[in-house]
């Protein structure tokens, strides 16, 4: 099995990060350093990290949901002192977020210590959907504000792709995407002439926020789970050319 696999497996951290702890030369195997991410291991060598071994035996992997308040950080620490998602579950197991939610945005956040599930919903090429609904300033936001983000808009990293948008209100949006860059629908919605005022991630692929509280979490079913692994087998969903009959099957889904 690949080293970063492996940790990821055991709950580490995701894949990706594992990738970067194997890179900076914070892992060894059987007492020597290895910084390749691809580095063949099995079972019965000795994998540490930062000094500390991995368990033996792998941890019973968790899912939890939280419905994440404004002014929380989507990491496991901050150095500036903020609360943090993983303060806000209690679980024996150790968590660390699926992705990242800007301070100011609150809504649905997934928590795990399952590395590969993580990377599923995380990476661009699984294209797991995620629907925000924001509220935005400018005035009545207009069909050509609308055309722009399903076509897709042209930001400082790139061309967009096109997103299922749905106007429910003069000044609310619903817009799902599967890219996940940073701050993307802020951003996206400023291209076109809306500052978002306020934004809340709705769902997560299949796994709706519902009416889960503010600031409370809960831990999510195998057969939800099984779901959301299902989700990243359907790269490419968003390249419809209906938006409204995406926003309606996502308003649609039920919570489990």
């Amino acid at each position: 099995m690949r080293l970063a696999k492996l940790m990821a497996s055991a709950g580490v951290a995701s894949r990706r990060a594992c990738e970067r702890m194997i890179r900076e030369g914070r892992v060894t195997v059987a007492g020597q350093t290895v910084t390749d991410p691809a580095f063949g291991v099995d079972l019965t060598q000795a994998v540490a990290v930062d000094g500390v071994a991995l368990p033996a035996a792998a941890p019973e992997l968790v899912v939890y949901a939280l419905n994440k308040p404004p002014g929380v950080v989507s990491t496991a620490h901050d150095p500036q002192g903020r609360p943090t998602v993983v303060a806000m579950v209690q679980c024996a197991q150790r968590l660390y977020p699926v992705g990242r939610l800007d301070a100011d945005t609150t809504g649905l956040i997934l928590l795990t210590n399952d590395g590969e599930l993580a990377h599923l919903l995380t990476h661009p090429r699984f294209g797991v959907e995620k629907t925000y609904r924001a509220r935005v300033a400018g005035g009545p936001v207009r069909e050509r504000a609308l055309r722009a983000l399903r076509t897709g808009v042209v930001l400082d990293d790139g061309v967009t792709e096109p997103a299922l948008v749905r106007r429910i209100a003069p000044d609310r949006l619903e817009i799902t995407i599967h890219e996940g860059r940073k701050r993307q629908v802020r951003r996206m919605c400023e291209r076109v002439g809306h500052r978002v005022i306020e934004l809340e991630r709705v769902s997560i692929g299949p796994l709706a926020l519902a009416d889960l509280p503010r600031g409370v979490s809960r831990r999510l079913s195998d057969a939800e789970v099984a779901c959301l692994r299902a989700a990243a087998g359907r790269p490419g969903a968003l390249r419809r050319a209906d938006a409204g009959s995406g926003s309606r099957r996502a308003a649609s889904r039920a919570e489990p």
